[in-house]
């Protein structure tokens, strides 16, 4: 993923200097020990909370804290994503870390996960070679829609991808190099060894800790994460432009940490090895160039809903 920023005229887009660039792209095994520790921290805490509660008043009185504590675990997506980069940490061996760990927790395998975001950067609305639009849901009824919207499609469908990569050993997607096959089936199985032992001890020992504070909890984050990831580029142009084709959604503060300021995506996409921590600093260089802005996540998800309303009917 290089920063190169082109757009479909072939003109290149340079606000910064390769000054400015060094100074932005420094990596930071402190900031990112502050955003994972203190992303952790919170799904710990309220986890915590929801045991407690629910053994004390029973399940239905924790359902308030799964609801929060599914956005924090869904919300872990943010840290696979940063460490994909290698920019959450200056360490590798940091990166790593904590990326296995979320990506564990959240159902996504993380060597899968970095070559499919590989090819989202490379091929960033490209219909034919965007990863995300090759495996993107396509609406065909507003009940379509909302399922859309819920995520469970996605998580659903990355699942069986998984299982079918451990049950079959076999790997057919194009954005996975044939030198790169073996190890996403050897991830893929180990993933799945994983939660049936999880599944296993949590049997034996008649537990329902791991579903109140962990599995309801990230189905239920989908319904937080999904119109966030729909605002990245639904409704944008279809150019090689990072500063026409991605939107950035100028939203609460919160948000932004939680997200690993991930809604400058604009940002993100233009300037790529650039960390998590220096994007507002980023933004505040290259806001003129963006052409795509959401105004709050209520706001947009209204209008990227009109946008798969509007294309089901054109087409």
């Amino acid at each position: 993923m290089t920063d190169a920023t082109v757009s479909e005229s072939g003109h290149r887009l340079k606000p910064l200097s390769p000054a400015m660039l060094r100074e932005l792209s420094a990596r930071s095994n402190f900031q990112g020990a502050v955003r994972s520790l203190c992303h952790y921290g919170v799904v710990i805490l309220v986890g915590s909370l929801i045991w407690k509660v629910s053994s004390s008043y029973g399940v239905l009185w924790a359902l308030p804290l799964m609801v929060i504590q599914g956005y924090f675990v869904a919300f872990l997506f943010m840290a696979v994503h940063e460490t994909a980069h290698k920019t959450a940490f200056k360490s590798r061996g940091l990166n790593l870390t904590v990326g296995y760990l979320s990506a564990f927790i959240i159902g996504q395998p993380y060597e899968y996960y970095c070559l499919f975001h590989w090819d989202h950067h490379r091929y960033t609305q490209d219909p034919e070679r965007d990863p995300e639009l090759i495996v993107g849901v396509k609406p065909k009824s507003d009940t379509q829609i909302v399922i859309a919207y819920s995520g469970l499609l996605q998580v659903a469908g990355r699942l069986r991808l998984m299982l079918g990569h451990a049950v079959t050993g076999k790997v057919t997607v194009p954005w996975i190099p044939e030198n790169k096959r073996a190890i996403i089936v050897t991830e893929a199985r180990v993933y799945a060894a994983l939660y049936v032992l999880l599944l296993a001890l949590s049997l034996w020992f008649s537990s329902a800790l791991l579903l109140m504070v962990w599995v309801v909890p990230l189905v239920i984050g989908q319904f937080f994460l999904r119109p966030y990831l729909l605002a990245e580029h639904t409704g944008c142009d279809r150019t090689r432009s990072a500063f026409q084709n991605t939107r950035t959604t100028y939203t609460a503060a919160i948000v932004k940490w939680f997200a690993w300021n991930m809604p400058y995506h604009v940002e993100h996409h233009a300037y790529p090895s650039i960390p998590f921590h220096a994007l507002p600093k980023l933004n505040e260089i290259v806001d003129g160039e963006i052409v795509h802005r959401g105004r709050g996540y209520i706001r947009t998800t209204r209008e990227t809903w009109a946008w798969f309303r509007r294309q089901r009917q054109a087409g």
